[in-house]
């Protein structure tokens, strides 16, 4: 049994972002995209920024956080 089996409930973690990886602060298994707050599977987990400690959902949402962040 894993994680991602049934009798595990889904809980948010809290991760520390690197520059090519991220460090799990409070497992879990998701985190919220900073722009959309759609849940993103660890798993699936491909766009942060490391300035901001904040995750992505996709490439589309990670150019939209940097845009507002300029503003």
């Amino acid at each position: 049994m894993n994680i991602f089996e049934n009798g595990f409930g889904q809980s948010e973690a809290k991760l520390r972002y690197l520059d090519a990886d991220f460090a799990v602060i409070k497992p879990g298994t998701f985190v919220r995209c900073a722009v959309t707050g759609k849940q993103i599977p660890l798993d699936e987990l491909a766009y942060w920024s490391v300035d901001r400690q904040e995750p992505y959902a996709d490439a589309h949402a990670s150019l939209e956080a940097l845009k507002n962040s300029k503003k």
